[in-house]
């Protein structure tokens, strides 16, 4: 991931704003200009780190003086109590890049944490875990980042990158045999190479999909494992099959052990907790 490209500095920029505003009066007021500090970022709790690459950009954007040595990488297992970064110079400057850089690191390691342990749940089979576009406004192109740090694949990013034929499409063109019809279409007019998925609720709809002979992945949407293993077995290979909806920690290794190819979970991103992390920052000597 390249932390220094446009949309992600513009992103920066909005939330220093945001947060300094016309300036750290707290740490203005009370800490001498020119003070050198040093300080910890520290992980309060096991999980996955995300997001440390990330701080250097916006310590850089608040002080390109300041420094920080990652003693943890993006990716790593960090038991509670590490030390996974220090960083030192202005106080000033320090202070006031904190918030910012752990509330990203939070929310990205909590994201990639979460799919660090469903993955683990369906280790050892064939089935792959994708994430949804239920993100954070503005921060989708981070989550989906931590999503795969954590070891997950990510979903389509957008409405531009893939067609997905959902419920509400199908209902509102008269059905799937029509939705794929004018899609195919839409998509040799347009000069669009892109992959179609469709949303099916029963075997009946899956039959019509695949009549269609024009879909690229099949949606198990709101099927129980014993459906999903069922579809799978009439779909024998003739789309990629993806399970959708009510799926949990509790009952994913059951939908996984369906022959799926893919199962996407909204909670990777919509519902992770942010993992606990601070930074500690003292006054060095003179």
């Amino acid at each position: 991931m390249d932390f220094r490209q446009p949309q992600i500095l513009k992103l920066i920029d909005l939330a220093l704003a945001e947060d300094i505003g016309e300036g750290d009066h707290s740490s203005l007021a009370s800490i001498p200009k020119g003070t050198l500090g040093e300080s910890r970022i520290i992980f309060k709790e096991d999980g996955v780190l995300a997001g440390i690459e990330l701080a250097k950009v916006i310590m850089e954007k608040v002080d390109p003086t300041l420094g920080l040595t990652v003693l943890n990488h993006d990716g790593d297992f960090v038991k509670k109590g590490t030390v996974i970064a220090t960083a030192h110079g202005s106080v000033h400057g320090l202070l006031a890049s904190e918030r910012l850089l752990l509330n990203f690191m939070q929310r990205l390691s909590g994201i990639a944490t979460r799919t660090h342990e469903a993955v683990a749940l369906v280790k050892g089979g064939n089935t792959r875990l994708l994430d949804t576009r239920k993100t954070t406004p503005g921060l989708r192109i981070l989550e989906k980042w931590a999503v795969k740090t954590g070891g997950g694949e990510n979903h389509r990013i957008g409405l531009f990158d893939m067609v997905m034929l959902k419920d509400n499409h199908i209902d509102s063109s008269g059905g799937i045999t029509a939705a794929v019809k004018r899609t195919t279409e839409y998509l040799k007019e347009h000069n669009k190479n892109l992959a179609i998925e469709v949303e099916t609720r029963n075997l009946a709809e899956v039959e019509e999909a695949l009549a269609t002979q024009s879909v690229d992945r099949i949606m198990l949407d709101n099927f129980s494992p014993e459906m999903c293993k069922e579809a799978v077995a009439l779909i024998a290979g003739r789309a990629e099959t993806e399970a959708s909806g009510g799926i949990n920690m509790l009952n994913l290794t059951a939908y996984a052990s369906s022959g799926v190819d893919f199962i996407s979970l909204g909670f990777l991103t919509h519902s992770a907790k942010s993992l606990d992390i601070s930074m500690k920052t003292k006054m060095l000597p003179k």
